[in-house]
């Protein structure tokens, strides 16, 4: 069976061809980084203009690297949310008529479960059952995996993301968009020890997450001492250790929890070096295995859509005609596969 795969939440439009014997076929992607770069952050309208413009150049793209056509294809697979609505709705719009042109059947696609089963893009791949830490800019969350669709949230965020206090952070310390990966480069000419950050909610029972007590601490902090370049790279040292080691704590406790040895980390943050790291130092004591995607399936991409589409149109799990989005979607209310 082969399926296209189309991912548009937020400001990557993604598209992937994947087949179930030969593996991912065609892989294309285009950022819209430069598009918000000058507002900070992300512009909902902007983002999606520019998946309108750039989906069905991407498709076509994506057939000349496959050497196949629509012919070839056994469905669509479209991220149905959760994201930014009119996002969603270009990729479950466009996603959903060239299905039905086509005559083929179309996948709504949640995107969280898109991430979490990215790693299985890999040789090496995770085996059920494994917790997952899902950490982005739009989400933080730990995930007990029995099997796809049997997903179990054991924690989650308050407030910020873990990936949006890095963005946020970094742009306190004068760093452009998306700050997250520059604030880590910076983070390596830091000095350790200079600053320490809480590690929030690791003394409290629990796996549930927040962030903006540390972004607020991080605030405070270059208020007071940020005026020089090697100030700011201590500041942004110290943040990205709390934010691993509250990760990391929280790992560690729900693997105790639940008993399970394997452990997958996914979403743009785990592309992070000293998080993966970390988790590597951490699962070696534990006598247990980390899993992730490679880099380039860290951040949102049509691949993980693809497969995530594959699973549930082998499943017989199709979308009606009508074109719903689901910009808030809870991943442990999917139907199993």
């Amino acid at each position: 069976m082969r399926i296209l795969g189309i991912e548009s939440s937020c400001d990557e439009t993604g598209i992937a061809i994947y087949d179930d014997e030969q593996g991912l076929l065609a892989h294309q992607l285009y950022s819209q980084v430069k598009v918000h770069a000058d507002y900070g952050g992300v512009v909902p309208e902007l983002a999606s203009r520019d998946h309108v413009r750039k989906t069905i150049p991407l498709i076509e793209a994506a057939f000349a690297e496959a050497g196949c056509g629509p012919d070839d294809l056994d469905g669509i697979a479209y991220t149905a949310g959760p994201g930014l609505v009119g996002a969603l709705l270009v990729g479950t719009s466009i996603g959903r008529s060239l299905a039905f042109g086509w005559g083929i059947p179309a996948v709504a696609v949640h995107h969280m479960e898109g991430h979490l089963l990215a790693p299985m893009l890999e040789d090496d791949k995770p085996e059920f059952p494994f917790v997952a830490l899902l950490v982005s800019g739009g989400h933080t969350m730990m995930v007990k995996v029995s099997g796809i669709g049997e997903y179990e949230v054991l924690g989650e965020s308050v407030d910020d993301a873990a990936g949006e206090a890095f963005d946020k952070t970094a742009k306190l310390l004068g760093l452009d968009y998306p700050g997250g990966p520059m604030l880590a480069k910076m983070a390596t000419h830091g000095q350790p020890g200079r600053f320490t950050f809480p590690k929030p909610m690791t003394d409290r029972p629990g796996l549930d997450f927040s962030f903006s007590g540390l972004k607020t601490a991080a605030a405070n902090t270059i208020r007071k001492e940020g005026d020089d370049e090697q100030t700011k790279a201590d500041i942004a040292h110290a943040f990205q250790s709390a934010v691993v080691e509250t990760l990391a704590i929280k790992c560690k406790r729900a693997l105790k929890e639940t008993g399970i040895k394997s452990l997958v980390i996914a979403g743009g943050v785990s592309a992070n070096t000293e998080l993966r790291q970390k988790l590597e130092r951490m699962m070696q004591g534990m006598k247990g295995r980390v899993y992730y995607p490679r880099t380039e399936f860290c951040t949102d991409n049509g691949a993980m859509i693809a497969y995530a589409g594959m699973q549930r149109l082998k499943a017989g799990q199709y979308a009606p005609l009508d074109m719903k989005t689901k910009p808030r979607w809870p991943l442990d209310s999917l139907e199993k596969v």
